[in-house]
């Protein structure tokens, strides 16, 4: 099954599905948002930049098309992008 999600406003939008585990693709608009989490996560961005502050860290990092970052369970992170920042996020 897939099930849509959207996020502030409709400006964060993403697919989930089952495939060796959950994971979400999705599109982030253009600029900053502050998510939660529950499990940890593994997000890769396939297409764009996006700025990334992590909750352990105390400096925005860049994360650029073909790197990934990886976010504990139960704690915040911020991004910030310019543009359009396609993405894949795993759920373990």
């Amino acid at each position: 099954m897939i099930t849509v999600n959207e996020y502030f406003d409709g400006a964060v939008k993403s697919l989930a599905y089952e495939n060796q585990g959950k994971s979400t693709v999705g599109v982030i608009d253009k600029g900053e948002y502050e998510f939660g989490t529950t499990t940890h996560e593994t997000m890769l961005v396939v297409e764009g930049q996006m700025e990334v502050l992590l909750a352990q860290d105390g400096d925005w990092k860049t994360c650029s098309a073909g790197q990934q970052f990886e976010v504990e369970a139960h704690t915040t992170f911020k991004v910030k992008t310019a543009e359009q920042v396609a993405y894949l996020c795993k759920y373990r």
